[in-house]
C-alpha cells in the first residue's frame, strides 16, 4: 500500500473564538477606514471578557498590519492588586502583545466608587494611548454588559441617553463584542487555554450592576422569557441610531438659532418656543454640555425651558454651573460664576 502522506489535519478553530476573532477583525477594517496608521491597545483586566479580547487582537492585529499592545489599569482597590496586573501583563506578553504597560491610579471616592474608578481608568487608558499615538483602544464589553447599561440606567430615569447603552465607537473607544454574548468570551477562554481572573467585585451585591446582572436580568428571563438581555441590546441600537440623527439635526439647527453672548451663549427664544419640547429640550442640553461642560438633570432642563414657555417675568435660574436669564428675544447662557 502507498505510504499516507498527508499531515494530519489540525482541530477547528472553536465556535467562540471564531466569533471574537471575527467581530474584531470587523472592527479593525472600520478603523482602517478612520485612521489608516498607528498601534491599538486593549484594556486589559485579566478577566475573560478583555483577556478573549487581547488574545483575539493579538491575532487579527498583526495581520490588519497594526501593532497591538496592552494596557493595565491597577485601581489599587484590592489587597492583590498589583499581582493581578502583573499576571494580566504576562498574559499580554504570552499572547505577544507588545508594548504591555500597567498604570496604577489612585481611585477618588467623590461621585461613588465606581463612577470613581471609571474616571480613573479613562484617564490612564487615553494617557497611554496618546504616549503611544495608538489610534484606538478596544474595552471588552459585551452583550450582556450592554443589557445590564441599559437596565441601569432606565432605573436611574436617564432617559433617551440610557436606552441608546454603550456606542461600539466612542471617540478613541471600540467595543468590537457588543453583538456577543458572556458565554463566548469565557468559552474561547477555555478553549485557547487562558486561566482569566474573577474579579470578586463581579459577585458582590452591594454593586447595582452586580444585582442586575445575577437577580433582575436572570427573574426577568423567567418571567418574560428567554432573550431578554438581545432584546435590550437591540432597543439600545436602534436608540442610538435616533438619537445620533437627531443630534446632527441639533447641531446644524443650533447654528441658525445660537449667537456669542458676554461671558456665555444666547439662543433665541422665538426658536426654542415654536419647536416640540423634545428638541427645546435637547438644544438646550446641548448648550449647556458644549459650552460649560454640565450635564443638566431633567428638573434643571424644565426650569430652563420655563423660561421660554412660561415667561411671567421672573429673574434669572441657577443651575448646577450655569446662569440662564431672558434677555430680549434672546435665552442667555452664561457660567455661574461669571461677573454679573
Amino acid at each position: 500500500m502507498p505510504e499516507n502522506t498527508q499531515e494530519p489535519r489540525r482541530p477547528g478553530l472553536d465556535a467562540a473564538t471564531a466569533s471574537v476573532r471575527g467581530a474584531v477583525r470587523a472592527s479593525l477594517t472600520e478603523l482602517a477606514a478612520d485612521i489608516p496608521a498607528g498601534p491599538v491597545l486593549v484594556a486589559l483586566s485579566g478577566g475573560p471578557d478583555s483577556l478573549a479580547l487581547a488574545a483575539a487582537l493579538a491575532f487579527e492585529a498583526p495581520r490588519a498590519g497594526r501593532a497591538a499592545g496592552a494596557v493595565i489599569v491597577d485601581h489599587g482597590l484590592q489587597p492583590d492588586s498589583a499581582r493581578i496586573a502583573e499576571t494580566a501583563a504576562a498574559a499580554a506578553t504570552a499572547l505577544g502583545l507588545d508594548p504591555v504597560r500597567i498604570k496604577r491610579v489612585s481611585v477618588e471616592r467623590a461621585g461613588g466608587p465606581e463612577a470613581a474608578a471609571r474616571t480613573a481608568r479613562r484617564a490612564a487608558l487615553e494617557s497611554v494611548a496618546a504616549e503611544l499615538g495608538a489610534a484606538a483602544i478596544y474595552l471588552g464589553h459585551t452583550l450582556d454588559d450592554q443589557a445590564e447599561t441599559v437596565l441601569l440606567g432606565l432605573a436611574r430615569g436617564s432617559g433617551g441617553t440610557s436606552l441608546s447603552g454603550m456606542a461600539p465607537v466612542a471617540g478613541i473607544y471600540r467595543r468590537p463584542l457588543l453583538a456577543l454574548r458572556r458565554e463566548a468570551t469565557h468559552a474561547s477562554c477555555l478553549a485557547l487555554g487562558l486561566d482569566p481572573w474573577t474579579d470578586p467585585h463581579n459577585a458582590d451585591p452591594a454593586f447595582a450592576r452586580v444585582r442586575v446582572r445575577s437577580t433582575v436580568l436572570p427573574l426577568l428571563e423567567a418571567e418574560l422569557g428567554p432573550g431578554i438581555a438581545q432584546a435590550l441590546a437591540r432597543t439600545a441600537d436602534q436608540a442610538r441610531e435616533d438619537a445620533e440623527a437627531f443630534e446632527d439635526m441639533i447641531e446644524e439647527f443650533i447654528e441658525e438659532i445660537c449667537e456669542p453672548a458676554e461671558a456665555g451663549i444666547a439662543v433665541e427664544i422665538g426658536a426654542l418656543a415654536a419647536n416640540p419640547a423634545a428638541l427645546r429640550n435637547r438644544i438646550i442640553r446641548l448648550v449647556a454640555r458644549s459650552e460649560f461642560g454640565v450635564s443638566l438633570e431633567r428638573s434643571h432642563t424644565l426650569e430652563i425651558a420655563g423660561l421660554v414657555t412660561r415667561w411671567r417675568g421672573q429673574g434669572p435660574i441657577d443651575v448646577p454651573g450655569i446662569r440662564v436669564h431672558r434677555e430680549g428675544g434672546l435665552l442667555v447662557f452664561t457660567a455661574a460664576d461669571a461677573p454679573v
